[in-house]
């Protein structure tokens, strides 16, 4: 065993790759194998039979922008940003609380709290949604026992059960690196701003609030990325009336049986997320360099 160990403290380099050896080998198997894979497919066409006939073209990414689909797709797009922006608003808050406001033996455990959902599974807390939206639900059951209404209102299958559905499952990502950002704010900068005779709202408009950028970027990151791709809430909550790219997708692959058309779409959302991710990342950068 010694020699072994000796062998590779003196090559370094060859020590650096045998421990990257595990995670390129899991990266490049099952995740670009794939990724190339789906690429190669969404240049093919479908065959009569749902099969994959590979006569190369770029039939699917010219259908993909026919008029039906640009709505799916601006549909996918503003429920992402005002998830996002409700995220925000609902998050910063609470973030601001435990990282600035809160005792210290409070924090854990509003963290705790936090997370809590994690722990149970996402469709398991969707369906917990439907049971709560379903006409002789939860809010249907309260308002016609309070006799607010003569007939039981329509949420689930409708765009804002989705909406509520997204800033719950969301919210969390938001919350926790705003929180991650706003506990290494020095409060001595904030009573230096107010002995100086700064309001508390000029001092968290022009001392917290930039020094919080870099979380409330990273947040609307992981925020808006997984929530324009969404499936299971849509579907769930939604139906077939507020169908998102995600919905399209899966049903391309899962009920059409068409995997060209399906992978298109998902190259171009893909695309269209990094584009995002990049510009983010910029904004963030540039935001970074004027605090600094």
């Amino acid at each position: 065993m010694e020699p072994v160990l000796q062998f590779f403290r003196r090559r370094p380099t060859l020590r650096t790759s045998s421990l990257l050896a595990g995670s390129l080998f899991w990266l490049v198997g099952f995740f670009l194998i794939p990724i190339f894979y789906l690429l190669a497919v969404s240049f093919a066409e479908r065959s009569p039979y749902g099969t994959i006939a590979w006569v190369l073209g770029l039939r699917n990414y010219a259908r993909a922008f026919q008029p039906a689909y640009l709505e799916i797709y601006w549909r996918s797009i503003w429920m992402a940003l005002l998830t996002t922006i409700l995220c925000a608003v609902l998050g910063f808050p609470v973030a601001y609380a435990i990282a600035l406001r809160v005792p210290a033996g409070w924090k854990s455990a509003l963290l705790l709290l936090v997370v809590i959902p994690f722990w149970t599974s996402f469709l398991i807390r969707t369906y917990a949604w439907m049971a709560i939206f379903r006409t002789e639900g939860v809010i249907n059951t309260l308002l016609l026992g309070l006799h607010l209404t003569h007939e039981p209102l329509r949420l689930l299958y409708t765009p804002l059960a989705v909406f509520i559905g997204l800033v719950y499952g969301e919210l969390p990502f938001m919350i926790l690196p705003l929180y991650a950002v706003l506990q290494k704010i020095d409060p001595l900068l904030l009573e230096a701003a107010q002995d100086l005779g700064a309001s508390r709202v000029a001092t968290f408009l022009k001392v917290t609030l930039p020094l919080s950028a870099p979380g409330l970027v990273a947040g609307a990151v992981l925020v808006f990325i997984p929530s324009v791709g969404a499936f299971v809430t849509p579907d769930l909550l939604g139906g077939a009336r507020t169908m998102m790219v995600g919905n399209l997708i899966q049903n391309q692959f899962a009920l059409v049986r068409d995997q060209p058309f399906g992978s298109a779409v998902a190259f171009l959302l893909t695309f269209a997320v990094l584009g995002v991710l990049l510009s983010t990342l910029r904004s963030a950068q540039r935001v970074t360099r004027e605090i600094l």
